[in-house]
């Protein structure tokens, strides 16, 4: 039996997610929850030897708040998220992408003049800018975490960065002051404020170590977000049956992983439940998502599409 608890749970996040970005508008210019923007692409500029910004310019943009993402449409039908990098009072939306894959070499190739259809923005991510806070980045990581710090800053508030990786993009616009760069990993929640928030944003080991030394800090408060998809805890090998072939699941892979071996087509993005983009339907009427979704050791049949 599928969980049924996390179904909602994810289906409440997507809705949630949807609609930070719009709080604050006038009540005499709605905007609707969702819908594709068509937009040029303005301005491409190379970031750090592997990292490519992007602007993106249309009109009528909605608004955004740090810690929100596109989902990016791509030319072959990939769908990507990037990090709102910019500044939320710009009219227009930046983002970032680092090559590691398909996607990212779709973004690379964007030039000027270009057009790309988005839609979001989304908030996953969001910051409260208030009291004291330390964020952590890093890597690709710095651009969800670089508009809250320049509001962190514009605002007055008490907040150190530690910024850590091989490459360090957006180096050059980051505020000056309380900013360290390439501690040791057992250093990066040094200087966590009392009583304050970590918003800490990386790959996974990062992000491990973070969250392990978490509860001996000062801190009351962690947030953050993921590239790439959480590891499988506690999972139960299960099947999965698409058309006439049967899937193994193992404990430790995710349905989307083991779907995407049989069938590379398959549409995905975040890989962490909240966009819903690897939404399948089983035969028996409902939906799943296969990426972080699983069956207590039963059989899971997909709808052939």
């Amino acid at each position: 039996m599928q969980d049924r608890f996390l179904r909602g749970l994810t289906r409440f996040t997507d809705v949630y997610t949807q609609t930070l970005p719009y709080w604050g508008r006038s009540r005499g210019n709605p905007a609707p929850l969702e819908r594709p923007l068509n937009l040029v692409v303005g301005e491409r500029k190379l970031v750090a030897d592997d990292v490519v910004s992007i602007r993106l310019a249309g009109e009528d943009l909605p608004t955004w708040h740090p810690g929100a993402h596109l989902d990016l449409h791509l030319p072959s039908g990939l769908r990507r998220q990037y990090s709102l990098c910019g500044d939320p009072g710009d009219h227009s939306y930046r983002i970032a992408a680092r090559l590691i894959g398909p996607g990212s070499a779709e973004v690379h190739s964007l030039r000027p003049g270009d057009r790309v259809t988005v839609r979001g923005p989304r908030n996953a991510f969001p910051f409260v800018a208030r009291g004291k806070a330390l964020f952590i980045a890093g890597g690709i990581g710095i651009t969800p975490i670089l508009p809250m710090v320049r509001t962190a800053a514009r605002t007055g508030m008490d907040w150190r960065l530690v910024y850590k990786g091989r490459s360090l993009p957006f180096l050059d616009e980051l505020p000056r002051g309380n900013v360290t760069i390439n501690p040791d990993r057992g250093d990066l929640l040094k200087h966590a404020p009392e009583g304050g928030a970590v918003y800490v944003c990386g790959p996974t080991p990062m992000l491990d170590a973070v969250k392990n030394n978490f509860r001996d800090c000062p801190a009351t408060g962690l947030h953050y977000e993921r590239f790439g998809p959480p590891p499988v805890v506690d999972g139960k090998p299960f099947e999965l049956q698409v058309g006439t072939t049967v899937l193994h699941v193992p404990a430790d892979r995710s349905a989307l992983a083991v779907l995407r071996d049989f069938r590379p087509s398959v549409p995905y993005s975040c890989q962490q439940g909240f966009c819903g983009t690897c939404r399948q339907r089983t035969v028996d009427g409902n939906d799943i998502l296969v990426c972080v979704e699983r069956t207590d050791g039963e059989r899971l049949v997909l709808e052939e599409r």
